[in-house]
């Protein structure tokens, strides 16, 4: 009973937080959209526009929702369901910190400690592709349907150099425990100086999974009106919003995991810090990291334009799978002779 308590907290906490993350991230992307553009940006809602993330959640729920009359309502209303559902699901086994004690006991700092927690991951966002794909088909629209068709395509180009470049990690540490993961870089051992070709390739598969500029090809609006969610509105079409935003934390706290130390501040044992102070300090240096990668993302969106779709597949199949086998080789080797 203890456990399901200390669990459901977690995901309670967890969940508020992302939420709320995601409904300020809308709001930032467009101070820092309009900052790079030389833009002033929202500022009529509440002080300093702030109140305007509020006021676009509002605008959503009290919008009318339209169905096409032709499209599968069942599979219409489902797709969305997947989208959110994955992306808000996946994050749970990503350690936002180390271990901190509480009422006597020891708790870790994430959702669900599984010990095939990056095999967890990729599956999760495999199934994420299910979601844009179904919409695109469920709304019996052309532009719709040629969306979803080029997600697809565009997932499965990128999630071999993903995974191959998350292959290269795990044989450097080992495991497949994302939590031993990050204590295995330890100080500044991190993979992303080990392993650069699998981290490059790695945030470049990252921005294509998440469909984020210069990979939102399912969803460009010069060719195709608006994509795969052409023909949402209301909730469903702020559910695939709250889903596209989601997935770019996660993708953050993955890369950040991974090959950026995860919660490790460097060197902080050598600090002589009480035990809760050390949590503490992890959990912020988790957060930063993770910020930093996500202004990252908004700075590439404003800054960089559309690939066409035949130089998103020349990518993808001609430069990143090469590098991700290369790089794979190269770590092969080194772990070998080194290890």
């Amino acid at each position: 009973m203890e456990f399901l308590i200390i669990s459901t907290i977690k995901i309670v906490l967890v969940l508020l937080v992302v939420l709320t993350v995601v409904a300020n991230l809308v709001f930032a992307e467009r101070r820092i959209s309009a900052f790079i553009q030389n833009r002033i940006g929202p500022n009529r809602v509440g002080p300093w526009g702030l109140l305007q993330a509020p006021a676009d959640v509002l605008k959503l729920f009290i919008k009318e929702e339209i169905v096409p009359a032709k499209a599968n309502k069942f599979v219409h209303t489902l797709a969305p369901i997947i989208s959110i559902s994955v992306a808000l699901v996946t994050i749970a086994v990503v350690p936002f910190g180390n271990t901190i004690m509480l009422f006597g006991r020891e708790i870790k700092l994430m959702v669900a400690d599984v010990n095939v927690g990056i095999l967890y991951i990729l599956a999760l966002t495999s199934l994420g592709v299910y979601g844009v794909t179904l919409s695109g088909w469920s709304s019996n629209n052309k532009y719709s349907l040629l969306g979803g068709l080029r997600s697809s395509a565009q997932l499965i180009s990128y999630e071999l150099s993903m995974g191959l470049s998350v292959v290269g990690v795990i044989m450097i540490a080992g495991t497949l425990e994302l939590d031993r993961i990050v204590e295995m870089q330890s100080g500044l051992a991190w993979n992303a100086f080990l392993t650069p070709i699998g981290f490059i390739t790695f945030v470049v598969a990252s921005f294509a999974e998440t469909n984020r500029l210069p990979f939102d090809l399912p969803e460009a609006e010069p060719e195709l009106v608006g994509g795969y969610h052409t023909e949402y509105s209301g909730m469903k079409f702020g559910a695939f919003f709250l889903a596209e935003y989601s997935n770019m934390i996660t993708s953050s706290a993955l890369i950040v995991t991974l090959f950026l130390g995860g919660w490790q501040f460097p060197f902080l044992d050598t600090f002589g810090l009480s035990a809760m102070w050390v949590s503490i300090i992890q959990v912020l240096a988790f957060i930063t990291k993770v910020g930093m990668m996500l202004f990252f993302y908004m700075w590439i969106r404003w800054t960089i334009p559309r690939f066409r779709y035949d130089q998103l597949m020349n990518l993808g199949w001609k430069v990143m799978l090469p590098l991700a086998l290369a790089n794979l080789v190269v770590t092969a080797i080194g772990v070998k002779l080194f290890t």
